[in-house]
């Protein structure tokens, strides 16, 4: 069964506690929190303190996604916030293995995301490493895109090579993500589903996500 991560990107921010309250009480898996800094994409989110208030209000697993530069410089300020999970960017970082090591020294979860126009094969080297991949099925930085339709041939390459080597690493998907198209992204080998205006703009959220729960058993 995958799991599904409800992201908070399209939460709604003038009542963030009735939200969390809503996730708690679903079916969802992991709170998947998008971490923008206005330079590696066109936007600015939140960071660790607004992680931190989160965490005050829920036990759930925290899924943090940086699309941040120089993530390292960050990466202690997220595993005191209450990051179990911390992606980085394989496009941000120019020493990405030790990036990798940072984030597990410190009892975290590591994973690296790639964007649209970046191979799987970018992983191949620190793949052992990892405990997820998250690849990018909309180009990063808003929420509500639309699914880019290559991103099918990406996971089952990428699901390949993880078989191939025995790995128990997930593959994360982000970005577009529909009732309609989530049983096509699991069958092509995704092990977890981000969903954002998905879940936050239906008119029943919780029923929303156990029908995402459903598509995946």
């Amino acid at each position: 069964m995958a799991i599904v991560a409800p992201s908070f990107l399209s939460a709604n921010f003038l009542n963030l506690e009735a939200d969390i309250k809503m996730i708690n009480e679903s079916e969802a898996d992991w709170f998947h929190l998008d971490v923008m800094d206005g330079r590696f994409v066109p936007n600015i989110t939140f960071g660790p303190m607004i992680i931190e208030f989160i965490r005050k209000a829920s036990t759930r697993f925290f899924d943090v996604h940086l699309m941040i530069v120089e993530p390292e410089k960050y990466v202690e300020d997220f595993k005191k916030a209450g990051a179990d999970m911390l992606t980085v960017h394989e496009e941000c970082c120019v020493h990405l293995h030790r990036n990798i090591q940072q984030i597990k020294s410190l009892g975290m979860q590591a994973g690296v995301a790639l964007n649209p126009g970046t191979p799987v094969e970018a992983v191949k080297e620190v793949l052992d490493d990892l405990d997820m991949v998250l690849i990018m099925s909309v180009n990063p930085g808003f929420g509500g895109q639309k699914f880019i339709p290559n991103t099918l041939n990406k996971i089952r390459t990428l699901r390949r090579m993880i078989d191939e080597r025995g790995l128990a690493t997930k593959i994360e998907i982000d970005g577009g993500i529909t009732l309609e198209n989530a049983h096509s992204i699991i069958k092509a080998g995704a092990d977890v589903l981000v969903a954002g205006n998905t879940v936050f703009k239906s008119k029943d959220p919780k029923d929303t996500i156990a029908q995402l729960k459903k598509i995946t058993r």
